[in-house]
């Protein structure tokens, strides 16, 4: 292989593995996410801004610390303590949750835990609030406030 071709894959391989800090920073948004248990499903900020315009779901901000979240958010539950709060989630399994953090890779870390626990209608936005505003969507930081 010739060095050159070598070094822009190369090059290519590292910015798939470190875009905006999500743990799955090379799958496309989208679509299923196959996990111990089931699976969830990566969505695209603007999925998620068509979904809030007729909310019939639990929108969950799991980053932590608090950096700001999206208009409708229902739940603020620490990334790593989705088991510890499982009575502030919905008590039906199968009730459509999305979540989101900073950057994706909180969300994803929960949204692999929910699905470990039986829910089968989890929803993780794909690069979370950093994507989001990239596409041009408001967060509010009451910390700020």
């Amino acid at each position: 292989m010739k060095p050159a071709l070598l070094l822009l894959m190369t090059i290519a391989a590292i910015a798939m593995s470190t875009a905006c800090g999500q743990a799955d920073a090379g799958a496309p948004p989208d679509q299923d996410v196959r996990v111990d248990g089931g699976s969830y499903r990566d969505i695209a900020p603007i999925k998620l801004r068509e979904m809030l315009e007729k909310k019939d779901f639990t929108l969950v901000n799991v980053h932590i610390p608090y950096e700001g979240e999206i208009t409708g958010t229902d739940l603020f539950v620490p990334y790593n303590q989705i088991e510890q709060n499982i009575t502030r989630l919905p008590a039906d399994k199968g009730a459509r949750i999305v979540l989101y953090c900073r950057s994706g890779s909180m969300s994803t870390t929960a949204s692999k835990t929910l699905v470990r626990m039986g829910f089968t209608n989890v929803s993780n936005l794909a690069g979370g609030m950093i994507e989001w505003k990239r596409q041009g969507y408001p967060v509010i930081n009451t910390a700020s406030n």
